[in-house]
This record gives C-alpha cells, sequence and structure tokens, in this order.
C-alpha cells in the first residue's frame, strides 16, 4: 500500500495523482516536506521517495530501495520534474530515475560507516 505523508501531518492512503500533484503544490515553510512510503509485508526494509523544498528554493529529492545502501538524493529547481519522479516512482515505472542525476548517499545511513575523508 502507497501512504503520503507531508509536514503538516496530513496521511492520505493510496493518494492518487492529483492529491500527490496537489501535496507537492502546498509545500511551503513550515510544510515543507513530503513523503511516499511503500509499505508491504511481505518485503523487508524501508521502501520511500521524499522530497524537501529548501529554504532556497530548490528541492531536494530522495529515495530508498529497501536497505541503507540503496538511498539517493538528487536537487533540482523544477517542480514538474519532481512531480513526475514522485508519480513514476509511485506508479513503479522503470523510467522514473532518467530525467535527473541521482548520488547515493546510503554510507551516511549505515551504523559504523567510517566518517567522510576530507
Amino acid at each position: 500500500m502507497l501512504i503520503a505523508t507531508n509536514e503538516a501531518g496530513r496521511v492520505v492512503k493510496r493518494p492518487s495523482k492529483p492529491v500527490i500533484g496537489t501535496m507537492l503544490a502546498n509545500l511551503h515553510r513550515g510544510n515543507a516536506h513530503l513523503v511516499l512510503e511503500r509499505l508491504d509485508e511481505e518485503a523487508d526494509g524501508s521502501w520511500y521517495a521524499q522530497v524537501l523544498l529548501r529554504d532556497d528554493n530548490t528541492y531536494q529529492l530522495e529515495y530508498r530501495d529497501g536497505v541503507a545502501a540503496e538511498h539517493y538524493q538528487t536537487r533540482t529547481v523544477s517542480q514538474e520534474k519532481v512531480l513526475a519522479a514522485m508519480l513514476g516512482w509511485a506508479a513503479g515505472r522503470r523510467d522514473w530515475r532518467d530525467a535527473l542525476m541521482w548520488n547515493n548517499i546510503g554510507l551516511q545511513f549505515e551504523t559504523g560507516a567510517a566518517p567522510p575523508l576530507g
């Protein structure tokens, strides 16, 4: 099951495309993040896509594919690209990541990981 949650505390089970679009469009200071989480009792780990509207009006988009090592991040100024990515992720499309450049940030979430060099 897919669940959408925002910083203001709104929780929507099985959100539609228009609901996801509205929740994204309504991000602002005080309600700056949106999380789409896929809950599956059969699958271990955490599966989610999330977006944060930063103070500089850029979007920080992240997703996690089950385990900490598969946690990725990107930034963009384009709300349209964020919406396309979020909707593609929610629909399970294979190409939803293609329009953005992603960085693996999984090491930041692994316990006992060495601090970054430099």
